[in-house]
């Protein structure tokens, strides 16, 4: 068995440099795309939830299409009628998106696309979700019918739960730049190198995103977002990939890690949906009682939270991963994933009580002498 220290050596040198190609071509496309985007309107302005310093270019997630396609294309890799699915299905979500950055159409016709690409991946690809034994710890339990409903219903939720999270700068592109490493290693262990390196390629234009989006010395403040046409295609990537690699026989990746590779934005996007649906309101009503608004108001800068964000994120991934290579009972993390969306949901329950605590830890972080930023 290999270790899991030279998992990377699987990589070919191809895979490497295909990787390499896609994230310096979004890296450079990112500031000489500005101009179109700022001609075509793709520009987030500050209101009262979006409290970004100034107007913000949205072509984030075009631009990580175009190197995802470039890349498939000069690596010979868009052959099958999975991957023809796959694109199709990320371009229907991109035009939404890139309509909804313009227009802000109601959630309605943003659902209704989640699910037809849904759909198209279903139908077309032939990737959809077929068995849950390890879920519910019963062999051989195959979903038949149902299989439809569950894919529909994992793709539309992870998509989602990424585009809550895209609130802050760096916080869903490093979420998704997590999950997407998490299952390369998944997919290398599994010894699925094809999955790993498509996986990888995609990681590689999701850091060139970062390099203008997560704030670091000498970047202030993002020069470009996501927008939503950029959260839904990677939150579908995501759970293409989540479904593609645990419902393939010939390369078995466990369906309980899964969540556990985006775990914070799911974590938060469920217990915002059950708060909002017991007071009556739309699930999908937009707020400022995500997690990430919390840790703003109690005082943790931008970049504190999508760095956090990350390194719990890894820390959660490679847990439940550990957890299932020593033999743990799979359902029991299924149950601890619940756990934790209870613990939440309780603590966020009262948004004032949220913001002290983590106002204190922070302070706590502070007192101890370990390096903190102040919010910005």
């Amino acid at each position: 068995m290999l270790s899991y220290l030279t998992l990377w050596e699987q990589v070919s040198v191809q895979g490497w440099l295909r990787a390499l190609i896609a994230l310096a071509a979004v890296a450079l496309l990112i500031p000489l795309l500005v101009p179109a985007a700022e001609h075509l309107g793709l520009t987030d302005h500050p209101n009262g939830r979006k409290r970004h310093a100034a107007p913000t270019p949205m072509h984030g997630g075009l631009t990580i299409l175009v190197a995802m396609v470039a890349s498939a294309a000069l690596f010979k890799d868009m052959a099958s009628s999975a991957m023809v699915a796959f694109y199709l299905s990320g371009g229907l979500l991109l035009l939404v998106g890139v309509v909804d950055d313009l227009k802000d159409i109601t959630w309605k016709w943003r659902i209704g696309a989640q699910i037809a690409a849904a759909l198209i991946m279903i139908y077309l690809g032939g990737v959809s979700v077929q068995q849950l034994s390890d879920v519910v710890g019963v062999k051989g339990l195959m979903l038949g019918w149902i299989a439809v409903p569950v894919t529909v219903f994992v793709v539309v939720g992870t998509i989602n739960a990424l585009n809550m999270a895209d609130g802050v700068d760096g916080l869903a592109g490093g979420q998704a730049l997590v999950s997407l490493l998490l299952f390369t290693c998944f997919a290398l262990y599994a010894g699925n190198v094809t999955s790993a390196e498509r996986l990888l390629a995609v990681a590689g234009t999701v850091l060139g995103f970062l390099w203008w989006n997560l704030r670091r010395p000498g970047l202030p403040r993002a020069r470009v977002f996501l927008g939503d046409a950029g959260s839904m295609l990677l939150g579908f990537v995501i759970a293409w990939t989540a479904v593609r690699l645990t419902q393939n026989a010939a390369h078995p990746v466990s369906p309980v890690l899964g969540p556990w590779t985006i775990a914070l934005p799911l974590i938060d996007c469920v217990s915002l949906i059950l708060r909002r649906l017991r007071q009556g309101r739309s699930p999908f009503a937009a707020d400022r009682d995500h997690l990430h608004h919390l840790l703003l108001d109690a005082g943790y800068s931008a970049t504190a939270i999508a760095v956090g964000a990350m390194i719990a994120s890894l820390i959660l991934g490679l847990a439940a991963a550990v957890a299932l290579k020593m033999g743990i009972y799979r359902p029991l993390l299924v149950v601890i994933f619940f756990a934790l969306i209870g613990l939440h949901y309780h603590l966020t329950a009262d948004r004032a009580r949220a913001v002290e605590f983590f106002r204190r830890l922070r302070d706590k972080r502070h007192e101890s002498g370990l390096p903190i930023e102040s919010n910005d």
